[in-house]
């Protein structure tokens, strides 16, 4: 077998309940990202979390690491579980997947999260000058390799706190679609503008949440926040 996509899933599908995709960031598998999230929307959804390739225990002998190829794998995973209609939460990394992921099924997917992703940043003098301002690329800066890079990455994606304190122990095409974009005012990575860029860049459908004196990981400080803009956008509430 070359590829093997694991995905979490709900013990009992509710076939009452919308299904709910949720798409983990780099720094961790999708286990300790949403571990303050999981609770809360499986009241209202039935939760697929899948491990992107080459994270927890998703793995692959393909030398492909393109964001293409983990939404094909993606797509395919969600095939298998029978998921014929479904919505996408998905953080950073996970966000540039997730948008090529409803560019392969648009009918299948019926409405998407973005939180803190730097989709459609192509102006190359910003970025470098974002990536002075950070001391590292994102590919480094979102794959630790060492004590001195993970406390940088938690010094950069959290406004409050210590990403340290919290970790458990245990351990562009335009989508047609509704699409909510959500980030924090304090991203040191990727800068609020993006947010707007991208909803100009997706259209009518499309609107901004921004979360007050959050940093990029909006999951781990603002998950409360967070997780009530998701059920409300998804269901349809006001």
């Amino acid at each position: 077998m070359n590829t093997t996509v694991r995905f979490w899933t709900p013990i009992y599908r509710r076939f009452y309940k919308p299904n709910l995709v949720i798409i983990h960031g780099s720094g961790g598998d999708t286990r300790w990202q949403f571990l303050q999230q999981v609770g809360y929307l499986s009241r209202n959804f039935n939760l697929y979390l899948p491990d992107l390739l080459f994270f927890g225990n998703s793995y692959s002998k393909q030398q492909d690491r393109s964001y293409v190829f983990q939404a094909k794998q993606m797509v395919q995973g969600l095939k298998r579980l029978n998921l014929d209609r479904f919505s996408v939460y998905s953080v950073s990394y996970g966000a540039y997947v997730a948008y090529w992921m409803a560019e392969m099924c648009p009918r299948q997917m019926e409405k998407l999260v973005i939180v803190s992703s730097g989709i459609g940043w192509n102006n190359m003098e910003e970025r470098e000058k974002q990536i002075r301002l950070v001391g590292r690329s994102p590919k480094e800066l979102f794959m630790p390799a060492t004590p001195h890079d993970l406390r940088l990455l938690g010094n950069v994606t959290l406004c409050r706190g210590n990403l340290l304190n919290w970790v458990p122990e245990f351990l562009l095409q335009r989508y047609l679609n509704e699409t909510l974009i959500i980030w924090g005012d304090q991203d040191k990575i990727f800068p609020p503008f993006l947010a707007y860029r991208l909803q100009r860049h997706l259209g009518s459908k499309a609107r901004v949440e921004i979360i007050k004196d959050t940093g990029h990981a909006v999951y781990i400080e603002a998950p409360g926040d967070l997780n009530r803009l998701i059920t409300t956008f998804i269901l349809g509430h006001c």
